[in-house]
């Protein structure tokens, strides 16, 4: 199933370990060639960090950035793109954004994009599979499960709802360390890549969505936190009712 030309579509830079490292390997050993399009930073704007944390908002980027390009390295895959936006701010840049993977897309000439699932884990990650439904007519794309919070319950590698084109794959043991080691690269994101399992990784040609609905029924993975009752920045307080108006209105 996996093309020759593949170009990953990562909201953030560690979406590329967390979804798919494992099938780059496997797509790689059979002859692909892989490229990622990183379109955030991976970190929330300054503006949005506590007042002391801010100076150090620009070492934050570079940090982040200095992980792709490693992890990058360590994958044998090509970085063709660089976000200058901050997570969080993907979702509600949907024409911007397609207009950036479009010039990818020209450049690399991809036969297949990867990106990650619908499924309310992160709205960036939710905005981004639209992006993919958008191109799908002309290409290959097939959707990578990250992690969800489906019937309340913090979930990774595995979609809320699965059907008969759903591809489970099991990862061997140097493939699960080799995951794992990708995962340490990211040292910044330690905390929270700490529920991501190594054992398998699941995709599937891209599924059709009814984006005027959330991902599934019950708390989103995203609005778990957003009881606190003040504005944390490590709570993302983005409704799904947004991001799914977001998303209608930026598709045809």
């Amino acid at each position: 199933m996996f093309g020759k030309r593949i170009l990953i579509l990562a909201a953030h830079p560690d979406d590329e370990v967390v979804g798919c490292a494992a099938c780059i390997g496997r797509a790689r050993t059979q002859g692909a060639s892989v490229s990622v399009l990183y379109l955030t930073d991976g970190c929330i704007a300054r503006e949005t960090l506590w007042p002391w944390q801010r100076k150090r908002h620009a070492r934050r980027v570079e940090r982040r950035r200095n992980e792709a390009e490693d992890a990058a390295t360590a994958m044998g895959i090509l970085p063709v793109g660089w976000g200058v936006r901050s997570a969080r701010e993907l979702w509600p840049q949907l024409p911007q954004v397609f207009g950036e993977v479009q010039t990818a897309i020209a450049q690399f000439r991809p036969d297949q994009i990867w990106v990650p699932a619908y499924e309310g884990g992160n709205p960036d990650h939710d905005g981004l599979n639209a992006v993919g439904a958008k191109l799908k007519q002309r290409l290959s794309v097939l959707e990578f499960s990250e992690y969800n919070f489906f019937e309340g319950k913090v979930r990774s590698q595995t979609f809320a709802a699965t059907d008969e084109s759903t591809q489970v794959v099991s990862l061997t043991p140097a493939e699960k360390a080799f995951k794992k080691s990708m995962l340490e690269i990211y040292e910044s994101e330690r905390g929270n890549l700490s529920a991501i399992c190594t054992h398998q990784e699941t995709y599937r040609p891209l599924a059709n969505y009814d984006y005027s609905l959330p991902p599934h029924q019950g708390t989103l993975g995203y609005t778990r936190f957003q009881w606190v009752p003040f504005r944390h920045p490590r709570v993302d307080f983005t409704l799904p009712e947004e991001v799914s108006k977001a998303i209608v209105s930026f598709l045809p």
